[in-house]
């Protein structure tokens, strides 16, 4: 059946906030340093955009469920709102949408910039998962890119978050930063292992024009460490002793970047994968919802001048039925349990999978994806290439075939 023909029970809400202490060379995120006076003015925007959620929904024609099934505060540093105002941001949420009791909360934080108040603030509101955004447990490798915290600092933040209740915890690594080396990179997931979380995300540098760090790559420049970045290969053979490490830890990979022990997968992030509703609300925020049109998907201003100044329009697109179907399988590929053809077919019709299950044949032929019992999933090496994999289930580039 169409998901715009069944509406799910739940919306999962993501909410940007995008104030930093300072801004990371990788970062290729619509966040900043800006005045902490607009922190209120923010606030105040959010709210009043969810508010009118539901009045906007209706006139989009789009199916916004009454209920919360998971909330993302991202960022940014959503953690750098004083107490007050993540008090009076949690408070509007629960105005317009009916929390699940069982609701997966998460906010991300930077390690040493979470103040007790503040912690206090979080588990008060209901928070139950918190992100730190740790990229390098080695104190020179994170000093260079921006960021300002130690290892030191968070595993301080790690003690603190346990003891407020807050246990379902991920730290985020990074492969490839400036002056990473391989011993370097092993003392770092030696002392995420060490750390006993229940999930980690691993990323591999981000190279494009987005990011400071980014752009003086691709210029062949030398600022921000530049030359110092280890190259592709030796990003990839990080990412796959990441793999390893984590796994031998307990911590399966369930989707290309994140890994978790069993039932600590993220609720939130496996709504993106999974296609399921979501509003974003906030800079540069995206939104995916079903209605009679099929699937609208919308994204907020990216300029935090615009976006304060009152309602902007939206970039907004309907996908139809074969845009459905594209995504279907490149965001479904990009969990470890891969996509189902039987579920595919019968959502989309045999007519319309046919040429993509082709597709993945050959794919598979190469050894970029695993066909087995009626599913298909990325093998090791194409995750490694996952971009490239993905492209091949495009439309344009399966009705070329």
């Amino acid at each position: 059946m169409n998901p715009a023909e069944s509406p799910h029970p739940t919306v999962g809400l993501y909410i940007s906030i995008p104030f930093c202490r300072s801004k990371c060379t990788y970062c290729n995120f619509s966040s900043g340093v800006y005045p902490a006076g607009e922190h209120d003015r923010y606030v105040n925007r959010v709210l009043e955009d969810l508010r009118g959620a539901a009045r906007w929904a209706a006139e989009a024609g789009v199916q916004l469920p009454r209920r919360a099934g998971s909330i993302y505060l991202g960022g940014g540093t959503p953690s750098l709102l004083a107490p007050a105002l993540i008090q009076t941001l949690f408070a509007g949420i629960r105005e317009a949408f009916t929390v699940d009791p069982g609701a997966e909360i998460t906010v991300e934080c930077a390690p040493g910039q979470l103040a007790d108040a503040t912690l206090d603030a979080l588990a008060a509101c209901g928070v139950n998962r918190v992100s730190l955004g740790v990229q390098s447990f080695i104190d020179s490798e994170a000093h260079a890119s921006g960021r300002l915290h130690t290892r030191a600092m968070v595993e301080d933040d790690l003690r603190r978050l346990r003891a407020a209740g807050i246990d379902n915890l991920n730290l985020d690594l990074i492969a490839g930063m400036p002056g990473q080396t391989f011993a370097s990179w092993e003392e770092s997931l030696t002392a995420l292992v060490d750390a006993g979380v229940p999930h980690a995300s691993v990323y591999m540098l981000e190279v494009d024009e987005d990011s400071r760090l980014g752009r003086e790559l691709l210029g062949g420049g030398t600022r921000y460490r530049a030359g110092l970045v280890p190259g592709e290969e030796a990003m990839a053979r990080m990412y796959e002793r990441a793999i390893e490490r984590l796994a031998g830890a307990g911590l399966a990979q369930y989707e290309i970047s994140n890994f978790s022990q069993p039932g600590r997968e993220s609720q939130h992030n496996l709504r993106y994968w999974r296609r399921q509703p979501y509003l974003g609300l906030g800079l540069d925020a995206s939104s995916a919802l079903f209605g009679s049109q099929g699937l609208l998907r919308t994204t907020t201003s990216d300029d935090l001048k615009a976006y304060l100044s009152g309602p902007q329009p939206l970039e907004s697109e309907w996908l139809g039925p074969e845009r459905q179907h594209e995504e279907a399988w490149f965001l479904g590929l990009r969990l470890n349990a891969g996509v189902e053809i039987a579920a595919l077919e019968r959502e989309f019709g045999r007519e319309l999978v046919a040429p993509a299950l082709q597709t993945a044949k050959r794919l598979a032929a190469d050894g970029l994806l695993a066909v087995d019992a009626g599913r298909v999933w990325l093998t090791p090496r194409g995750r490694l290439l996952s971009n490239e994999v993905f492209q091949e289930f495009l439309v344009e580039s399966v009705g070329h075939r």
